[in-house]
């Protein structure tokens, strides 16, 4: 059972894993951020991550270490993580990793109430969010070739790989979906569209 956390926003696991590594100011981690584009993985804007930090350090689990000022620029304050922190971080991923977690995604609602929407209507929908998937499977796909090429251990590219196995399961998934509204012998789609014209006829 997952454990109910005093932090409990994913950001907050991304600050302490990279304070593990060496103590920063937010800017900086924020800017590490981007640069190692954890935004595809986690959520965060300016705002919350200087609200995170501000959690985390009631939490115990980073400290201000170090005062620092550049020029005229405000001052910026240098966080470290305790061994609180540490212990938390390392708690915190076994959690996740051992744990699955019932999630609630936007395309599960959507199919759970798709038959308000007539077939036609569906496959037209359904085939448009293919060509997004297979965009969206290319550019993970080039993230994961170029930065090997680059010579990253593939060990720091296994969220986009486990991304492109969502991407690869989707995709399989809506073509089948497809295929059983369609298939003209036994489709879904005669008699969903019945359904629905019986509908009209009862509210008209």
């Amino acid at each position: 059972m997952a454990t109910r956390r005093k932090v409990g926003n994913l950001l907050a696991l991304a600050v302490l894993s990279y304070l593990s590594r060496r103590p920063m100011h937010p800017y900086e981690l924020g800017r590490t951020l981007r640069e190692n584009d954890d935004a595809r993985s986690i959520r965060f804007t300016h705002g919350s991550l200087y609200m995170v930090f501000d959690q985390l350090t009631r939490a115990g689990f980073v400290e201000p270490v170090e005062t620092t000022r550049e020029g005229q620029r405000p001052e910026r304050t240098i966080y470290a993580i305790t061994d609180a922190g540490r212990a938390e971080l390392r708690d915190w991923l076994r959690d996740l990793v051992a744990e699955p977690r019932h999630e609630y995604p936007h395309f599960v609602a959507a199919l759970s109430l798709i038959a308000a929407l007539p077939p036609d209507d569906v496959v037209e929908l359904l085939r448009r969010r293919l060509a997004r998937l297979g965009e969206e499977r290319a550019q993970a796909r080039g993230i994961v070739d170029g930065a090997l090429e680059a010579g990253v251990h593939p060990l720091f590219l296994v969220e986009e790989e486990y991304r492109l196995a969502l991407l690869d399961a989707e995709i399989a998934f809506v073509e089948g979906f497809v295929a059983r509204i369609t298939d003209p012998r036994d489709g879904w789609g005669r008699d969903w569209a019945a359904w629905h014209e019986r509908k009209e006829d009862e509210d008209g």
